[in-house]
């Protein structure tokens, strides 16, 4: 990936419905150009696809936080199955470091966020965590 297709992408992060003729103004090269571009970026898996963000996605789970888990001996895979399976639970992932998975979550109030964080808390295997609310949320290209 050459510094014109790192451009495309940041383009794209900024205005995903930006048109053709936009971004091939914007990097300097022919409509054309781009269009090819973007369709070898999807080819080759460096964009794995175009999402659009509701105004539902931003309001549904107001209540947000990142939970830091430590997991005993070998009950990841246990575990993960677990989070997976709550509605509260957006994403999980596995990480280096200090903690071996990090959780978003999100809620409609602080009490069921704290309701979801002792559930988590009290799976077999969790031996530590650590918790932090989300305050803001900034994507590139998204109007605050």
């Amino acid at each position: 990936m050459d510094e014109t297709d790192q451009r495309l992408i940041a383009a794209l992060r900024r205005d995903g419905r930006a048109s053709l003729s936009d971004l091939a103004a914007a990097l300097g090269v022919a409509r054309a150009t781009a269009r090819s571009r973007i369709e070898r970026l999807v080819a080759r898996g460096e964009i794995s696809g175009f999402t659009v963000l509701t105004r539902t996605d931003v309001t549904a789970a107001p209540v947000r936080g990142l939970m830091m888990l430590g997991i005993e001996g070998r009950g990841t895979d246990r575990i993960i199955a677990r989070l997976m399976g709550l509605s509260a639970v957006q994403a999980v992932h596995s990480t280096n470091g200090k903690w071996d998975l990090i959780v978003e979550i999100g809620t409609q109030t602080l009490a069921q966020l704290d309701d979801i964080l002792a559930q988590i808390r009290r799976l077999e295997g969790v031996a530590t965590s650590e918790t932090n609310l989300m305050l803001t949320t900034r994507r590139p290209g998204a109007k605050l």
